[in-house]
């Protein structure tokens, strides 16, 4: 890696100079100057330069290299969320390109720095990244390569069973002793005489008081005491692991943490970065004989697909629609109430609002609540959002549906949890056999079943004990489990602890 030329650390401070002009407030940015392997290395990290030892890294880096030698993909940018933050330059780009990627760059500086979600990722993290692979470097000595890196396999596949909103969720009191037994709950009842006693306290009622009280105190008693969405936490505390293997699972869940917003922002992040890099390049910093270089790359960003959402273009159309829409006054009841079309189409109370605006969606919202807030039908309509299906007749992809409300509804279901499963342990001691229970968020979305149960397999080796997985399947209860030596799946009717987890079942149509 080297450092700047004189002419990019120019290039630089004129950049950084226009984007704090603009109101971007970013920690230090420091670019280093590299060739295409040396970036397709350090992507393959994750974008830092010192990880421990392991096969996959190895094997993203494979794949970037065809895939750049092949002509199929090229890295522009690779910024990393840290104080300060680390960017990287290819050598070979040209002025135009080197331009757009510092822009780029600076809004994604500015959306790590300021965006609430990722208030809680560490700012060391590449001190702390070369530190964990200093300690699992020393556990592969120590116990063997094969070893530390099968662990290290098992904890990358239950790497997305965390809870992404615990960094922000406080909880206080005192925990209860183990020794300390619940407070007997009297049964209430009301004063009567005694010949009237059964007919003002009937014991059916009273039967059922006692029933209430039993199943709270076994709940009290239970472990964990309610559904835990962070399954990794519970194993780290609570699975017969070795202190090395606790130690390589708390290290690898710090960095799913520290990743977790990423990807719970992936569109905004990206948007907010083209929306700054193409006003910051078009507004500024092209010269005549850079435009047709600088929209030939600038295009290549946001190409779409059909059936396909490309985060850069829906983040950035998004973050204007919002900023015209604010300028022009186009929300609110009054609008909201306007039927007209054309009357909305030429709406404009010239409030001015669109800057303040966008930089408060910035703040506070990631993409769930970024897409269900602001994906209205003209936005729907303007970006031709449609839903796509695959149609085996013509083998290709047609629409299906042109209701917005449907295509926000398809947004949501895979931009939730990342669109992967949600989990939470519900019983470490099911049956009082000190077997693991847990119970899938199922949400209309069937799981695929070979998938979970290679999951389980991994959970099993951490717990030792067999393992269950509750799920629904159409809406009907399953039940997976594996005992380390074999898999079943059987149909069960839904336990309280999925009700407690998920509700009932909605009625077919």
């Amino acid at each position: 890696m080297g450092n700047l030329t004189p002419e990019l650390a120019q290039m630089r401070d004129e950049v950084r100079a226009l984007a704090r002009g603009y109101g971007l407030d970013f920690y230090e940015v420091l670019f280093e100057l590299v060739d295409y392997d040396e970036l397709n290395m350090v992507a393959a990290y994750g974008g830092f330069p010192t990880r421990y030892p392991h096969w996959r890294f190895g094997m993203e880096y494979e794949q970037l290299s065809k895939s750049y030698t092949y002509g199929l993909s090229k890295i522009y940018e690779l910024v990393i969320n840290n104080d300060p933050c680390y960017a990287y330059l290819m050598r070979s780009n040209s002025m135009t390109e080197q331009k757009l990627v510092m822009a780029h760059v600076y809004g994604h500086c500015d959306f790590f720095k300021n965006n609430l979600w990722f208030a809680k990722t560490p700012r060391k993290m590449m001190d702390m990244m070369a530190n964990h692979a200093t300690r699992i470097r020393a556990y592969m000595d120590r116990h063997g390569t094969e070893r530390v890196e099968n662990f290290i396999d098992t904890v990358h596949s239950l790497d997305n069973l965390i809870d992404p909103h615990a960094p922000f969720i406080k909880r206080e009191g005192r925990p209860r002793r183990e020794e300390e037994a619940p407070a007997q709950s009297p049964v209430f009842k009301i004063a009567a005489k005694d010949y009237m006693d059964r007919y003002i306290n009937p014991p059916a009622y009273l039967e059922r008081q006692r029933q209430s009280i039993r199943e709270e105190q076994e709940q009290e008693r239970r472990h964990p005491a309610r559904p835990l969405r962070d399954v990794l936490k519970f194993l780290l505390d609570h699975a017969p692991l070795q202190l090395w293997e606790q130690d390589v699972l708390s290290m690898l869940r710090e960095e799913a943490y520290y990743f977790a917003p990423q990807a719970m922002t992936k569109i905004m992040n990206e948007g907010w970065a083209v929306f700054w890099h193409s006003q910051l390049m078009t507004r500024h910093l092209l010269e005549a004989s850079e435009v047709v270089n600088y929209a030939d790359t600038h295009s290549g960003t946001l190409a779409t697909s059909p059936g396909q959402i490309n985060p850069y273009k829906m983040g950035v159309e998004l973050f204007r629609d919002i900023e015209d829409r604010w300028n022009r006054g186009c929300f609110g009841p009054e609008y909201d109430k306007c039927e007209d079309a054309d009357e909305k189409r030429r709406w404009n109370r010239n409030l001015g609002l669109g800057r303040e605006k966008v930089f408060q969606v910035r703040r506070i919202y990631n993409d769930v609540s970024f897409i269900d807030e602001f994906v209205t039908a003209e936005f729907a309509e303007a970006q031709r959002l449609y839903v796509y299906g695959y149609n085996p007749a013509t083998g290709r992809y047609e629409i299906v549906d042109r209701d917005w409300r449907k295509v926000k509804e398809q947004l949501l279901t895979a931009l939730t949890n990342f669109g992967q499963p949600i989990v939470y342990v519900v019983d470490a001691n099911h049956k009082n056999r000190g077997e693991l229970y847990l119970v899938h968020d199922w949400g209309g979305v069937d799981l695929e079943f070979d998938a979970a149960l290679k999951t389980l397999e991994h959970v099993q080796k951490m717990w030792k004990r067999p393992v269950h997985l509750e799920t629904r399947e159409g809406g009907k209860g399953r039940l997976l489990s594996y005992d380390g030596q074999e898999t079943s799946v059987k149909e069960i009717t839904p336990s309280k602890d999925a009700m407690q987890v998920v509700g009932p079942a909605a009625p077919k149509e």
